[in-house]
């Protein structure tokens, strides 16, 4: 796996992260039209959906959530107390529930919410089979889950850098993990910020068509991890070299974005 792929590693990832977030990633790699492009596939068509947002981070996608779910019915979760901080100042999510929990193991009854939402945090998950299947599990009949991550890259040297860094599935593997978890009605379009034209990500969502768990339960990929795991001298190194290859991203991303707004008319 790659080096941030990891949720020990990705935790320690976000801890330097987390101040910078809104201010310089969100504006160059998930911008507010891609966001809310991707979340019209959530079907987010009543005030009253209980929603979750797995992987909530900072609560930029749950605050375009909460542009069509009352705060009292969304849930924020994710893995890093660091990022969760900043969602929890956000005056949009007031009211909103904020769990530190794991994507592969909600903490969350089975056939409870009628929203699954996940945007930018499949390139962390370890086993992300498991993190669908959980997806699947905790939605009533008929919950719609909406899953949003990254394209691999199209430019060979950007590909060797995002493999280093973390998980840039291909987008048979998405439609792969929703069908083995047991969604139905599948659909999926396709976000980008303006500054690229390449395949960039993808957003597809999948209808819960019956009761109870997923048929992918228990198909897990590798022994679960856990973010309370020990990082020895050897993973410190790869989370160093990881983390200098992802570094890369942002000033390329912004290099990117400028050309194209001088471009623009």
């Amino acid at each position: 796996m790659r080096s941030i792929q990891h949720k020990r590693e990705a935790y320690w990832f976000y801890r330097f992260l987390s101040p910078l977030y809104d201010r310089w990633v969100n504006p160059l790699f998930w911008t507010a039209p891609m966001r809310d492009r991707a979340l019209e596939l959530a079907r987010l068509d009543d005030r009253t959906l209980s929603t979750v947002d797995v992987g909530a981070g900072t609560g930029f996608s749950s605050e375009g959530i909460a542009r069509h779910v009352d705060p009292a019915h969304l849930t924020l979760l994710d893995q890093s107390p660091h990022q969760l901080s900043r969602a929890r100042t956000k005056p949009a999510l007031r009211g909103a529930a904020v769990v530190q929990g794991d994507a592969e193991d909600l903490p969350f009854p089975t056939d409870h919410f009628d929203r699954w939402v996940s945007c930018g945090s499949i390139e962390y998950w370890p086993d992300p089979q498991a993190a669908i299947a959980e997806a699947y599990r905790v939605l009533k009949p008929g919950g719609v889950a909406l899953l949003v991550g990254p394209l691999p890259p199209e430019r060979p040297l950007a590909r060797r850098l995002a493999d280093l860094w973390m998980l840039f599935p291909p987008e048979q593997d998405y439609r792969g993990w929703m069908r083995r978890a047991g969604f139905a009605d599948v659909e999926q379009a396709y976000v980008a910020p303006d500054w690229t034209r390449q395949r960039y990500g993808i957003a597809i969502a999948g209808r819960k068509p019956q009761a109870g768990p997923s048929p992918a339960a228990g198909l897990a990929a590798a022994p679960r991890e856990s973010v309370q795991e020990k990082m020895t001298a050897r993973r410190w190194a790869r989370w160093v070299a990881g983390s200098a290859a992802g570094a890369l991203f942002v000033p390329v991303g912004a290099l990117a974005s400028l050309r194209a707004r001088r471009r623009s008319p």
